[in-house]
């Protein structure tokens, strides 16, 4: 049986497939993310060259090293593909993400690609989302008040997001709240709810955005779902 990382890195490494010679592609964040980089990165010294938009300073820095040549989301019309994580993905193919703060870069790359391919281990595949808490990427300025009118909308637990014993702040200079909402019945109408809230930057709720989800499994299984 593999293990999470190997899991992991199983996908990861699967996922590189997808990117095409001379493409522009979007590359998303996050562990099983780090395997795809990886990934392309020994393609580029097999002659692979393609041009991606990163999602965070963390997958430019990281992919930079690799070889990786990016640019910025204004210098491109649109993305052939982008390949990302997510923290959960249900059956209809809605997602939550944004467990490593860069949701708002996420969602815009991922509304200038053709596609999104989400890349995940099984745990992240769920009959319902909701069990990982939403982040919800909101300004510093007044966040107190936007907690109020999310625990409005039924949500159990919301905290702000601290790391390295200080708050956490994203790539845009924002907070973000985790939010419980334990299960989500309608992801749609509750991802249109919270930006009616004033101060609410973006949400973690990616909806009908996924084209197929690609996971992979303890047994070395790797499974489509969609596409």
């Amino acid at each position: 049986m593999h293990s999470a990382d190997d899991i992991k890195k199983m996908v990861g490494t699967y996922a590189a497939q997808f990117v095409e010679q001379n493409a522009v592609i979007g590359l998303g964040t996050g562990s099983t993310v780090y395997w795809l980089l990886q990934a392309l990165g020994t393609r580029i010294q097999q002659g692979l060259r393609f041009t991606a938009v990163p999602t965070s300073t963390q997958t430019h820095t990281i992919g930079t090293a690799l070889g990786i040549q990016f640019r910025e989301l204004n210098e491109v019309d649109e993305l052939s593909v982008t390949i990302d994580g997510a923290d959960e993905a249900d059956p209809q193919l809605q997602l939550i993400k944004g467990g490593g703060g860069a949701l708002l870069q996420e969602k815009m790359v991922a509304a200038a690609s053709k596609k999104l391919i989400i890349i995940a281990d099984h745990t992240k595949v769920v009959a319902q989302l909701g069990k990982f808490p939403l982040p919800v990427e909101v300004i510093p300025f007044g966040w107190k008040q936007v907690q109020k009118h999310i625990a409005q909308l039924g949500c159990e637990k919301i905290v702000l997001r601290v790391k390295n014993n200080d708050t956490y702040i994203t790539d845009n200079h924002n907070y973000i709240l985790d939010c419980w909402f334990d299960a989500i019945g309608d992801a749609a109408a509750l991802n249109a709810a919270l930006h009616n809230i004033p101060g609410v930057v973006e949400t973690g709720l990616f909806i009908n955005m996924a084209k197929e989800v690609i996971a992979g499994y303890p047994d070395g299984r790797i499974v489509t779902i969609g596409g």
